[in-house]
């Protein structure tokens, strides 16, 4: 379970660091105290509480224990009990505040999100030994409570390189910048310089499908006696899962759009870090990966292709589209750390980039065949998208005592650049041509692009106590950025112990998210059956045209305020509340349809397929980016932990961890040129209450011996959404664009369960199952299915689609 700042959990207790950097370990192991890039040992059960955090302060050695605000830490072994293969899913096994999509549609099933305390996967900043991470390329053009964003993709770092992950549960903007509204993840890499860990995970899902090999490899080595190097790999591979209900057109089970994609996945990770001298340090990390995915559109009648025989030559039963992702995921960070003058200062330069290329398989361009005579049926190169990312940070801190005052002052300050570009490549003639290819339309030129920015600023951070029990920090930051102006931040955070079984944190914020390069840049055309949906960059003719208007950052006020409690020796209790007011929120809006839709399509030069013209008006839409509502989020946080000592026996951990939270929209923006809303009803319920109102996990682990058990049981909100109403032959017309139907998803319970044997201190053995008893999302009425074949509704962030998982996993540790 997610272990708080003041409870017990499987982690490393690491020693405070020293202020002089000649305190180490050993005679030759230096190790500069003000970051967390110096070498650690390995995670071993202990208590959190003394675990030496990084994320959510400046100051050097704080514990967890006394942090001013909520911090989750999860160990690598708790992430490995969890029988997951990527972090993501990993991480939603054991944190109640994050919540992962139940599923995707078209390119955004290729790359997973999350989201914090319900808002968007662009809310949460994600670092990596606290420098901050460059995001995907590929945005999630499809409605939902994640459209529009462009995650930090973590499954691309692998999980043998990761020591443990640090939560930040507040708001961060002032210390970290743009994205730090509901948290900050902190991935902290294992920098050891020994050892081998080979770990295999092979698994399978109940329905006999969507089969899973992991294998992940780590160790590290010296570099002389001044330096150490960690190298981690990862080889994942799933197939794909099918939980189509029957097609409504042919009564069978031949549409296989609902269902996880294919997946091929490599990825490694080197970590260095060097003594130059006793008083600086050089390090470095390196990460790449490769994924190659696959993703079933809906199932295209064999009837369609009367008026094309070259086509029905090639498909004589019909033919379900892939969309393929080709992706390449690399970043590099070097720099220099030390101290001087009493000063811990660090310089570092990071550069990362995402590059996907999507294409297509089994598809076709059929007015192309009949105009040409060609009949691909691949198309390799669709749509490129590339995201790159070039931060530059120079830090500073040091503690002060003055006379006169009694605690020490911790003052850290620092400046930041930051380059951002993003690229929107054309698609191949083939997919443009003549309405383009089927299913997803290639990028035509006048959609293309190439955007960058700069991002300057700076930060000042000062703690102190103001008693010897009561603690205050502050934080400043400003920031510049060329599109879209000047952000200023602060963030006063304060803690008070009353006693040593109890105390008091409370924090007051303010934070930013600025709109995204994707999000203003962005566009593309979706093609099913017998509909059609674009998404058009704000600033393109069509959307101008529309009352579309230049997006401005989100901004938000966060409060929050607890209190940790032992009422009972070793029983550790935190409870959080927190609210989230959140202005000028980035998402799709204007949702115009029929022929209104068509002439804004037009004019960013998008043809349509023939036929069109029949199809219903809500069949047909498009909409771009805006800030389109404000909302006030609302929740409570609470964990608690206690172990029961059964004599020589063994010893049972039990955890508890609970989130509760609402979000409700305040305000909502209207059109500049018709005075409608921005957002429909559907819209609305996405940002308010696509997000399960509560999860809450709780179980144990009993340890015995070789023998280890784990039983957690895991409960998920309801989520509320509203249905788009579907008619005609096959329910193949939409019939909503102002009317939809309220549909609740009601709370599901899951059961996972592992069992662990250790053969000997090399060898362990572990057999678990991920949802035992194979829940599944409550199946959507069969009138509000488009082709009949989604029977579970994918734009939520409840329960998973694809029911239970059981794997085997081996693990060996030299």
């Amino acid at each position: 379970m997610a272990a708080d700042g003041t409870k017990p959990a499987e982690t490393t207790r690491k020693p405070a660091a020293s202020t002089h950097p000649k305190a180490s370990a050993t005679p030759k192991a230096r190790t500069i105290s003000t970051s967390v890039n110096a070498p650690v040992r390995s995670m071993q059960a202990s208590d959190a509480g003394e675990t030496v955090i990084v994320t959510g302060t400046r100051e050097t050695g704080k514990k967890a224990r006394d942090s001013v605000a909520p911090i989750d830490i999860i160990t690598s072994k708790q992430l490995a009990s969890t029988g997951q293969t990527n972090l993501l899913q990993a991480l939603a096994q054991v944190l109640p505040s994050l919540t992962i999509p139940t599923g995707g549609f078209d390119t955004g099933a290729l790359t997973r999100s999350f989201s914090l305390r319900g808002l968007s996967p662009n809310e949460t900043l994600v670092l990596v030994d606290g420098k901050r991470r460059h995001t995907t390329a590929n945005l999630y053009a499809d409605g939902g409570p994640q459209q529009g964003s462009t995650p930090v993709d973590v499954s691309m770092i692998p999980m043998s390189a990761i020591d443990h992950v640090e939560i930040l549960r507040d708001g961060a903007s002032a210390q970290y910048g743009s994205d730090a509204v509901a948290g900050v993840v902190n991935i902290i890499l294992k920098k050891q310089d020994h050892g081998f860990n080979a770990q295999s995970i092979t698994g399978i899902n109940a329905a006999k499908d969507g089969f899973q090999q992991g294998v992940n490899l780590d160790g590290g080595t010296k570099l002389g006696d001044r330096g150490y190097m960690h190298v981690s790999g990862e080889f994942f591979h799933q197939d794909h899962t099918y939980r189509s209900a029957p097609d409504a057109q042919t009564g069978i089970k031949d549409n296989k759009v609902l269902g996880q994609p294919e997946e091929t996945r490599e990825s490694v990770a080197i970590r260095a870090g060097y003594h130059i001298t006793d008083d600086i340090e050089a390090y470095a990390l390196a990460t790449y990966a490769h994924r190659h995915a696959e993703s079933f559109q809906n199932y295209r009648l064999a009837s369609s292709l009367a008026n094309y025989p070259a086509y029905a030559a090639i498909y004589p039963n019909g033919y379900s589209p892939l969309e393929t992702l080709n992706e390449n995921d690399w970043e590099v960070t070097a720099g220099l750390r030390g101290v001087v003058l009493g000063w811990n200062w660090d310089l570092s330069s990071v550069y990362g980039r995402d590059y996907d290329q999507i294409g297509l398989k089994q598809s076709a361009n059929l007015p192309l065949s009949n105009a040409t005579g060609q009949t691909p049926t691949r198309f390799p190169d669709v749509q490129g998208f590339s995201n790159s990312q070039w931060s530059n940070t120079f830090d500073l801190s040091r503690a002060f005592h003055v006379s006169g005052w009694p605690h020490s002052i911790n003052v850290a300050g620092g400046a930041t650049y930051r380059y951002e570009s993003y690229s929107v490549g054309t698609g191949a003639p083939d997919t443009t041509a003549y309405g383009g290819s089927d299913a997803l339309a290639g990028i035509n030129a006048g959609n293309a692009s190439n955007s960058s920015r700069d991002v300057v600023g700076g930060y000042i951070d000062v703690a102190t106590h103001l008693m010897k029990n009561w603690q205050l920090d502050l934080a400043g930051r400003f920031e510049h950025y060329t599109d879209v102006g000047d952000t200023e931040t602060g963030k006063v955070s304060t803690r008070y112990d009353a006693f040593k079984w109890l105390a008091f944190r409370a924090t007051i914020s303010n934070g930013f998210h600025a709109p995204t390069l994707a999000q203003e840049h962005y566009s593309s055309l979706t093609l099913s059956p017998t509909a059609a949906r674009g998404l058009i960059a704000a600033n393109s003719p069509g959307a101008l045209a529309n009352g579309a208007s230049q997006l401005k950052p989100e901004r938000s006020t966060n409060a929050t305020g607890g209190i940790i409690i032992e009422p009972v020796r070793k029983l550790h209790i935190t409870a959080d509340v927190y609210q989230i007011n959140l202005r000028d929120q980035i998402l799709p809006g204007g949702n115009i349809t029929g022929d209104q839709a068509r002439s804004a399509l037009g004019l960013n030069g998008f043809t349509l397929p023939a036929g069109s013209e029949s199809w219903s008006a809500s069949s047909l839409s498009a909409n771009w980016f805006a800030n389109v509502a404000s909302t006030r989020t609302q929740g409570l946080d609470i964990t608690a932990t206690y172990p029961t000592q059964l004599g020589n026996v063994g010893v049972i951990n039990w955890d508890v961890a609970i989130n509760l939270n609402r979000t409700r929209l305040s305000h909502q923006t209207m059109n500049s040129l018709t005075g409608a809303p921005l957002l429909n009803a559907q819209s609305v319920a996405y940002i308010t209450t696509a997000y399960p109102r509560s999860k809450m996990i709780w179980g144990g682990r009993f340890t015995s011996g070789n023998w280890t058990v784990g039983v957690h049981e895991i409960r998920y909100g309801q989520t509320t959404s509203e249905l788009t109403y579907y008619g005609g032959t096959g329910n193949t017309s939409s019939l909503s664009s102002t009317i939809f139907r309220e549909f609740r998803n009601t709370p599901k319970f899951v059961t996972n369960l592992d069992i662990t044997y250790r053969v000997n201190r090399n060898w362990s053995f572990t057999l678990g199952a991920n949802n035992i008893f194979d829940a599944r999302p409550s199946r959507v009425p069969d009138g509000n299915r488009y082709l009949g074949a989604p029977q579970y509704y994918m734009s939520t962030s409840q329960l998973d689609m694809n029911g239970g998982f059981y794997y085997l996993r081996a693990n060996l540790t030299l």
